[in-house]
């Protein structure tokens, strides 16, 4: 039944998908929101509940040199580990330093660990980005962002 690894991946994926749709439907409603909370967790579960049946039923064949590409090598694997503490980090300091700070220090310290040279491009884009975003969820779609240590 689990001979392939997409057979394995899609079954976790499926568990953690279920855990993870339960828990969004534990969200509150919110009587006064045009669009609540939970729409966004609820879709994204919804997708990767599907997504993760789709992998299980997949019919790929796994070759010897698709099994050799799961080997990682160290440095790479250290260059995972250090996007996952940095995104633990802005998990961590999302709600107390706020949305737009969080969200453009993230991608701009990301994007510059990762490689990307360009610093004027890599500023732009981690300042627009978390602006637009926040213009976009807080007035189009009345879903509040934390605030944090911005005034706004």
């Amino acid at each position: 039944m689990l001979s392939t690894m997409n057979r394995r991946i899609g079954l976790l994926l499926f568990i953690i998908a279920s855990v993870y749709l339960y828990l969004s439907f534990q969200l509150p409603n919110y009587p006064y929101a045009p669009v609540d909370a939970d729409v966004i967790p609820k879709g994204l579960g919804i997708l990767m509940l599907i997504l993760s049946v789709a992998l299980f039923f997949s019919r790929a064949i796994e070759t010897e040199a698709e099994k050799a590409k799961r080997n990682i090598p160290k440095k790479e694997l250290l260059v995972l580990l250090a996007v996952f503490a940095m995104i633990f980090l802005y998990i961590l300091l999302f709600e107390m330093v706020g949305f737009i700070v969080m969200t453009a220090v993230f991608i701009f310290f990301c994007s510059w660990f990762l490689g990307y040279e360009k610093w004027k491009t890599n500023i732009i884009v981690s300042i627009l980005f978390p602006l637009g975003m926040y213009i976009i969820f807080v007035f189009a779609l009345g879903i509040s962002l934390p605030n944090g240590i911005l005034p706004i």
